[in-house]
């Protein structure tokens, strides 16, 4: 019989002792991974809507307009008659959005 209760007590002793980890997990989750994965579906609802004649920031901080979207690259304009051809993941929604936000209102 105190074998029993020994090992009860220990047993809550144990799952009392879990609680700051999970604790300490949520809040991981609720402040870092939960909002980088909001983020990350922003940017590809972002990319989807992207066309010919938009105008947007590359992550470097080259402006151009989209001349062409191909499957992994996209042809940026960036002055008369002058074109990068870049990757799609290069495109920054967040310095686009900074500088066009009149682009980002039009999509909305």
């Amino acid at each position: 019989m105190t074998l029993n209760i020994l090992l009860q007590a220990g047993l809550q002793d144990a799952v009392l002792g879990l609680w700051p980890m999970v604790a300490i997990l949520l809040v991981f989750y609720f402040f870092m991974i939960r909002p980088q994965q909001k983020k990350q579906s922003e940017q590809e609802v972002f990319m989807d809507n992207l066309k010919k004649g938009d105008e947007v920031v590359m992550s470097c901080g080259i402006v151009g307009r989209i001349n062409k979207i191909e499957d992994r690259f996209i042809t940026l304009e960036t002055a008369n008659k002058t074109f990068l051809k870049v990757t799609n993941n290069s495109i920054s929604k967040e310095m686009t959005e900074s500088i066009f936000p009149a682009v980002v209102q039009k999509e909305a």
